[in-house]
């Protein structure tokens, strides 16, 4: 699996172009924004693009989404439960944001399990609400995409719409830290981390 971090857009999330080992197919994980950067990079990689999959529905993780499916013609994929989040710039914040307004209907909707699948390789939906409602993970070949409900030494927050403490914890206790410690994780911002370095020092973790 090759995978290329860009920082997208003024908040600079991480967007994350993921391709097969053989540059067959590729997927792009939260393009936040700099849309022509992230088509440069994908045409290094020289991978078919087959669809822009959100972690979840907050702007600066979603700025560059119809740019980028107007340019590529691929379908974008979203939690069910963050549905309405991306069909509501009020509820995804882009409103309040400096990049402006970003609403729209996603062509598919995710459910906890669901395959994805590029080239040979796969990645698997992993529901973890508690930064939002339909937050999630995706995780295949010893990687896992975290979105913002898991950062190195951190949390993604819980006290905007959707969010909850007890739940974000729950979701990380029970599905991510059952992974094997060197699972590399690769978070929604900041510097990547892995299950075993969280699992011993995460202050939100340890009890």
């Amino acid at each position: 699996m090759i995978i290329k971090r860009l920082q997208a857009g003024i908040y600079a999330a991480n967007c994350y172009i993921v391709a097969s080992s053989d540059k067959s197919e590729a997927i792009v994980v939260d393009p936040g924004g700099d849309v022509e950067h992230i088509l440069s990079e994908i045409n290094k990689i020289g991978a078919e693009i087959k669809s822009i999959i959100l972690t979840h529905g907050h702007g600066d993780h979603i700025g560059g989404v119809m740019e980028l499916k107007r340019s590529l013609s691929v379908p974008v994929l979203v939690h069910k439960a963050d549905l309405e989040m991306v069909k509501s710039s009020a509820l995804n914040m882009s409103s309040s944001m400096a990049m402006g307004e970003v609403c729209f209907e996603p062509d598919l909707l995710l459910t906890d399990g669901d395959e994805i699948t590029i080239g040979d390789e796969k990645l698997i939906t992993i529901h973890t609400p508690g930064h939002t409602l339909g937050g999630i993970c995706l995780y295949g070949g010893g990687n896992l995409f975290t979105g913002d409900t898991l950062f190195k030494g951190s949390i993604g927050r819980t006290d905007l719409y959707g969010g909850d403490f007890d739940t974000i914890i729950r979701s990380i206790k029970n599905k991510l830290l059952r992974l094997p410690d060197d699972t590399i994780v690769y978070p929604g911002h900041g510097p990547e981390s892995s299950i075993g370095y969280e699992r011993q020092k995460n202050p939100f973790l340890r009890n």
